[in-house]
């Protein structure tokens, strides 16, 4: 007779877990005598990062308006989109919201992961990164009455220590497994050609733009570390800090409920008759600031070649004229007309769709994480970055000289 599958409910809160470490460091804080005015502003500091940590991971600002009422996404997870189905286009489960049984019913079978049910229970245990779901109970069914996107949908991934795909969460991590484009065209609200448009975007990549001006031109979903001291944290640099780009984000892609205003764009969009947004926009950006750049895995690089690649990154290669200081950028002096992009021409042009009308350069700080390259994916790993600068900026870089440098990049 077949197993029958374990029952899943939920593990221990992780945010009531991250809660209890939080108020025990403010105790060993308030232990060893820290009541100055530094020591009050840290314990401040650390419970707007937990607050942020905790909008970052579930808070969906409301937009189960847009994905639930407009999109119908409801419908299409509960009939459609069993785990497996999810894995396959860049979904994550996070480990540590599963209680044991549960973790070793996946394990030895026992837990269904054909099954559009399981996906149900995984949303109840609030377990599928990025993804909201409201489960309620009719009938003795569970049934899933509405859902919604966190900011952790595209920028966090897991370690995949459970399985592929399934495992601790990585904060700040572009989840380039992510289709975004093929999961939204499978609402049953879209037409026929925006569904094309959608699918047409590829692993990895989302438009920004596309409900506002109605073009489609993907850029690769990039990582949210390593901005701590970075102003113009997009790739147009249109804002000059993360909350300019949160407040966009969360109102005008993900839908939720609040206002988002920018005369360079001649746009002005308010959904709902509240502001879900805005409060928490400061420990939000607080939280993102705190995620520090990934270093690279033990034996991913040439030691030596990267030694040597530094010398031609800060000489001949003329790196280093743009890609400066700690943080490898010059973004918070100066933006880049877009024939200083290697990924210009394109058609249409991102950045000629964007408040700014100009590129940054990009920080480099964990670079290694985020393949492919360039705005629109155009280089597929550092050696292909390096020998399109070498092209395009005729640096006369012979093929030693080009795979130091990538070993360098592969180094930050």
């Amino acid at each position: 007779m077949p197993t029958k599958p374990t029952a899943l409910r939920p593990a221990r809160s992780t945010w009531g877990a991250a809660t209890a470490v939080l108020f025990a460091a403010l105790s060993t804080l308030a232990a060893c005598g820290g009541t100055g005015t530094d020591a009050d502003a840290a314990a401040e500091q650390a419970v707007l990062v937990a607050q942020g940590r905790q909008t970052f991971r579930h808070d969906t600002f409301g937009d189960e308006a847009h994905w639930t009422d407009t999109l119908r996404m409801h419908e299409v997870i509960a009939s459609a989109v069993d785990p497996l189905t999810a894995l396959s286009v860049g979904l994550k489960v996070d480990a540590d919201a599963l209680p044991a049984e549960v973790a070793a019913g996946i394990q030895n079978g026992s837990i269904d992961l054909r099954s559009t049910a399981t996906t149900v229970a995984l949303l109840k245990l609030n377990a599928v990164v990025g993804v909201k779901g409201t489960v309620e109970t009719l009938n003795g069914v569970d049934r899933l009455t509405r859902v919604g996107i966190t900011c952790a949908l595209c920028h966090s991934t897991v370690d995949n220590s459970f399985a592929p795909g399934i495992g601790r969460r990585l904060d700040g991590w572009a989840n380039r497994d992510l289709n975004p484009g093929a999961i939204i065209a499978l609402s049953p609200a879209l037409d026929t050609a925006t569904k094309a448009a959608l699918r047409g975007w590829g692993v990895g990549k989302f438009d920004p733009r596309l409900n506002v001006d109605g073009l489609s031109k993907p850029v690769v979903i990039p990582p949210a570390f390593g901005l701590d001291g970075i102003h113009r944290i997009t790739v147009t640099g249109d804002g000059d800090d993360i909350a300019y780009w949160n407040r966009y984000v969360a109102v005008v892609e993900m839908g939720g409920l609040g206002t988002f205003s920018d005369p360079r764009l001649n746009l002005s969009v308010t959904h709902g008759a509240q502001d879900l947004v805005s409060a928490k926009l400061p420990a939000l950006q607080a939280y993102q600031l705190s995620l520090k750049a990934p270093t690279p895995p033990a034996g991913s690089f040439d030691a030596a070649a990267a030694a040597r690649g530094k010398l031609v990154f800060e000489g001949i290669g003329q790196c280093a004229s743009c890609h400066s200081g700690a943080h490898f950028t010059d973004a918070n002096q100066r933006l880049h007309p877009l024939n200083d992009s290697m990924a210009e021409p394109e058609s249409p042009s991102y950045a000629s769709r964007s408040a700014t009308r100009q590129y940054r350069t990009p920080p480099l700080k964990g670079i290694w994480q985020h393949a492919p390259y360039f705005h629109d994916g155009s280089a597929a790993t550092l050696e292909d970055v390096v020998r399109i600068y070498n092209t395009k900026r005729s640096l006369g870089l012979d093929s030693q000289q080009v795979s130091d440098v990538a070993q360098y990049l592969k180094s930050l």
